[in-house]
């Protein structure tokens, strides 16, 4: 990280932007792995209810799921792992929570669906973004996020 020492402040959001000049060739986030007990719940689960698009075939040893539409290059990606057999059960949460993006005029209606669905929404609020959240659980545990953007971009955030 390269030193500066500005503070960056749009639409009433200001960010300290000391050290924060990325140096990094890295463009953005390509999968979150996810062991799980078990598999067959935990692909309808991330297919079905969350509409993602299983990838892989069907020999493969892991799903993997597509995030949003077709691109070129690496697609994002939730990556499903069956748990190994010797493997104990972890107690706990073993991540804090995975994020997933819908259009601000999909959130509302993703939020009923959820709901009425039996999930158990809990709600958010990021500590200085403009997004409205809104939190569930996967079967294995694991803290899905649903969030949408609810404001302009600041050029520091670009």
């Amino acid at each position: 990280m390269r030193q500066t020492d500005r503070r960056v402040c749009e639409a009433g959001v200001c960010i300290d932007t000391l050290g924060a000049e990325p140096m990094s060739a890295i463009t953005h986030l390509v999968e979150v792995v996810l062991v799980v007990e078990d598999m067959a719940r935990s692909v309808q689960f991330y297919r079905d209810t969350l509409g993602l698009e299983v990838i892989s075939p069907p020999a493969a040893p892991a799903t993997f799921l597509r995030i949003g539409g077709h691109s070129d290059g690496i697609p994002q990606q939730i990556v499903l792992v069956p748990q190994p057999a010797d493997m104990p059960t972890p107690t706990g949460s073993r991540l804090h929570h995975i994020g997933l993006a819908v259009a601000p005029e999909n959130y509302e209606t993703e939020r009923v669906r959820l709901a009425d669905a039996g999930f158990v929404l809990r709600g958010g609020e990021h500590p200085f973004m403009p997004v409205e959240a809104f939190y569930l659980d996967d079967p294995d545990g694991n803290e899905v996020e649903i969030a949408t953007w609810r404001g302009s971009t600041p050029s520091s955030l670009r």
